[in-house]
Parts: structure tokens; sequence; C-alpha cells
């Protein structure tokens, strides 16, 4: 049960909870048919959007992890603010405005829209649905760690709260009610993690600013014993990064919600620089925890909640662990809600429709089937993740990236820039590059004990998965030149015509 020094913290989760289902039922008011479900309505503006996309993207991976990984490994994790920001970056300089307008709402429709292929389609949505459950696994099980460590409720609940809060939302208004939620909680998250980081500064600086506790590894990059390879390791995280934003279903489709191709790229701006001011923060708190926690024995994903009883006395600690409670569970529902969405829609759209049309002759009505396909997304990771051991909230989305980057990167950029990309040859490259980065995923996660090469191989595989994906769709591409789509040219022409020359149909 929750101790009286607990309650702030359980409030303030309990104060975003019901925050993020208002916002939710006014969405729901303003949802009206399947555009706005899926895109609502491409209405949204750059500035909107980028909170949206702010709050959707900084998951526990951000606020909790990015902290847990500084205070175990060191230097060598700062990288990962910067690849996750300059992720968006090559998103923008490569497929922003083309994939908005190519006037799809998902990546399947994009891939059927470019490729006219239904096995491509499916292979993508298919793709949508694992990456999305195996990014939503981390969030529910470390939503049960944050409630339990500022409550001592079991971990299950954490996980049945979040997925009761993000079925109500995306079953009630789609994308139109996601957007409001996520742009509010984009907000919420910034200035939890900002407050109590000037606070915990303000306090070391008065301390003296004792430097941190940490052995020689943890101070210099890319330096560690030699089996750790940690060259490798940073670029091929680098790279899973940098490409595997413009991979994740959950990011792409909010492109889609913009008016025209200008607006995405100006979202996409504003993006970079509401990523940059938020990451300055979650590194504050790993260096802090190696000034105070240096030999606590804390879990990596519990340092920046741990931080503040270790800081600062009596009720000035409960109040920055609650800020911090309540923007980790802000984190966890924004990030889950858009996941959600996603894998409601590939769900919807790519098995549930299919298999009602062709039982009612057409008679169902698209938006009760997408919500049917959001509670069967939602509660698939639920109950796996009460079912295994907890996997790490890094570890996950960074295979969730490097997936992405082998699969679904290839596929947009190709399908964007290469007008010879045959169907065929997207499906052997999305096969090549799943089976690499997926096989690597199950083996690190559940196999353990590699040594020597084979661990960084299997622990950041986008460096030689991704590559040889666009080998593979290249290859197999020219060599079933007769493939090629008989719309090509058009649609090449679509992607890349501004919308004032070739106005949006």
């Amino acid at each position: 049960m929750a101790t009286g020094a607990s309650l702030p913290s359980v409030g303030a989760i309990v104060l975003v909870c019901v925050a993020t289902l208002t916002l939710g039922v006014l969405g729901m008011r303003l949802a009206r048919g399947t555009s706005d479900f899926y895109v609502a309505g491409r209405a949204v503006s750059p500035w909107r959007n980028a909170s949206a996309i702010g709050g959707e993207y900084l998951s526990a991976a951000s606020y909790l992890g990015v902290a847990g990984l500084v205070y175990t490994q060191g230097a060598d994790m700062l990288w990962l603010p910067v690849g996750y920001t300059i992720g968006y970056l090559v998103l923008l300089v490569l497929v922003a405005a083309p994939l908005r307008r190519s006037g799809a709402y998902t990546l399947p429709d994009f891939a059927e829209v470019r490729l006219r292929s239904q096995p491509v389609r499916l292979l993508s949505a298919g793709l949508v649905v694992g990456i999305g459950w195996l990014y939503l696994l981390p969030q529910m099980q470390g939503a049960g760690l944050a409630l339990q460590h500022v409550s001592g409720l079991p971990t299950w609940v954490g996980g049945v709260v979040v997925a009761a809060v993000i079925t109500a939302g995306v079953v009630g208004g789609g994308m139109r009610s996601i957007t409001l939620v996520q742009a509010f909680q984009y907000w919420i998250k910034l200035s939890a993690i900002a407050v109590p980081a000037f606070v915990l500064v303000f306090v070391w600086l008065r301390d003296g600013a004792p430097s941190p506790v940490a052995d020689d590894h943890w101070w210099e990059p890319l330096t560690g014993p030699r089996e750790d390879h940690r060259l490798y390791t940073t670029y091929s995280t680098l790279l899973a990064l940098c490409l595997g934003t413009m991979g994740l279903p959950h990011i792409v489709v909010r492109f889609y919600t913009n008016p025209d191709g200008r607006a995405a790229r100006r979202t996409t701006v504003a993006v970079l620089a509401l990523l940059g001011l938020f990451y300055v923060f979650p590194p504050v708190y790993g260096v802090l925890g190696r000034v105070y926690l240096p030999a606590a024995g804390v879990r990596a994903d519990e340092v920046v909640l741990g931080l503040p009883q270790a800081v600062v006395p009596g009720l000035s600690a409960d109040a920055l662990t609650a800020m911090l409670a309540g923007g980790a569970f802000a984190a966890f529902l924004s990030t889950a809600s858009g996941l959600a969405l996603s894998v409601a829609g590939a769900l919807d759209q790519d098995v549930l429709r299919r298999v009602v049309l062709r039982r009612t002759a057409g008679d169902a009505h698209p938006v009760q089937t997408f919500r049917v396909a959001a509670v069967v997304g939602v509660l698939v990771p639920l109950v796996i993740s009460q079912l295994v051991d907890p996997v790490g909230i890094s570890l996950a989305v960074g295979h969730a990236f490097a997936i992405a980057a082998s699969t679904f990167a290839p596929l947009v950029i190709l399908g964007v820039w290469w007008r010879r990309l045959t169907p065929p040859g997207a499906a052997a490259g999305i096969l090549v590059g799943g089976v690499c980065s997926i096989g690597a995923a199950s083996l690190n996660i559940l196999g353990g004990g590699t040594s020597g090469w084979s661990a960084p191989l299997l622990e950041a595989p986008a460096a030689w998965s991704a590559p040889l994906a666009v080998v593979v769709m290249i290859g197999v591409s020219l060599a079933t030149p007769r493939s090629v789509p008989a719309a090509t040219a058009s649609v090449m022409a679509r992607l890349h015509t501004p919308e004032a020359v070739l106005p949006d149909r």
C-alpha cells in the first residue's frame, strides 16, 4: 500500500491520468469520421503537431532510460540524445514532405500507394504490429516499476492503469483525441523533468559540487574492456536512431496529420527544437546519480525517481519525486497512446476489416472495427508484460529502432527517391532486414551469455542489418525490372511536386 510519504507521487500520477482522460473526452467530441480517427482530419497546425510528436516520441526510454544509462555506462551514453534528435533531421531532409504528399494514412498505406502490392502491404502491417508491441512492452513494465517505486503497489497495477487510460483515449477519439493529449503531455514532461533538475543542481552546487564517483571507463568515451567493442556499438546505435525514427509507425503517421508538405517540414523543424530542449535534462540526473547514489545499487530505470530522496530531505524530496513520477507516467501514457493508435490502424485495416468485410458483405462500420482493433492491440502487450520478466526500457526501445531502421527505413527512403524499386525487391529487403534484426533482438533479450564480437553484433545490429536490407532491396529490384508498377511515374510526381503546383486530392 502507499505510504504517507508516497501519497504526493500517487496523487501526481492520478492527476496526470485524469487530465489525459479529460482531454481524450474533449477530442472524442471533435472526432467525426474515419479521417479524424486516423489523421485528425489532416488539419493539425505545425506547432501543435510538433508538441504532440514530442509528447509521443519522448517515451520512458528518454525520460528514465537515458539518465539510467548515463548513470551506469557514462559518457558513451551522451550520444543517445544526439541520435534521438538527429533522427528527425534525417527525416526532415529525406522524407517528411513526400510522405505527407503521398496521401496515405499509415506506413502500410504508403507501401500500397507506392508499390501497388498487397503482399508488401501485409508485410508492412505485420511489422507495424510487431514494432508497436515491442515498444509497448517496456512502457507497461516501466509504468509498473514506477508506480511500485512510489507506492509499493504490485507491478501489474501500473501496466493495467496505462492500458486502461490509453484504450479509453484511442477508442474514444482516435488521432483527434490523442493529438490533444500528447501535445499537453510534452509540456507536462518538460516541466516535470526540468524543475526538479534545477533544484537538484542548485543543491549540488550549494554542497560544493562534489565530483561523480565512477571508474575511468565512466568518464572516458569509447573506452572499456576490449570485448565491449564500444566504438562499434556506439556507431551502430547512432545509425539505428538516425534511420529508425523514420521507420517508427507511431512517428511517421504524425506527418499525415499536417495540411500539406510545407507544414510537415515546419513541424519537423519545431520538433528538433523541442527535443533538443528536453534532452538537456536526462543526462543531468545520470551525473547527479553518480554523486549521490554511487553505491546504492539502484536499478538504472529508477535513478530519476530515486534521486530526490538522496539529495534533499523530507517534504522537498516528496514534492520533487511527485513531479518526476507524474512526468514519468505522462511519458508512458503519451508514447503508449501513439503506439496503440498505429497498431490499431494496422490491425483494423489489414486484419479485422478483411475478415469482417468477407463475412458481412461490407456492412461493418470502419470506426467500430478500429475500436475493436484498439482493444486487441493494447491487451496483447499488457498480457505479455505480465508473463515475462522486466525487459530494460532502453534495451527494448533500442531494438525497436534497429528493426525499424532495417525494414521501414529502406522501404521509405527508396520508395520516395528511387523509381526502380519493385514489389519483389521491397519484400525481399524487408524480410532480410526484419529476420536479421528481429533474430538479433530475440537472441540478445532471451539468449544472454554471449561474448566477444557476438555480443555487440546482437545488441546493436543496425550497422549490418540495415545495409544488408538496402543491398537486397536494390539487388532484387534490379533483377525484376518488369515488376516496376505502371503508376510509378505519377506516384513519384505526386511525392515530389509541391502542393501549390499539384493540389492535394
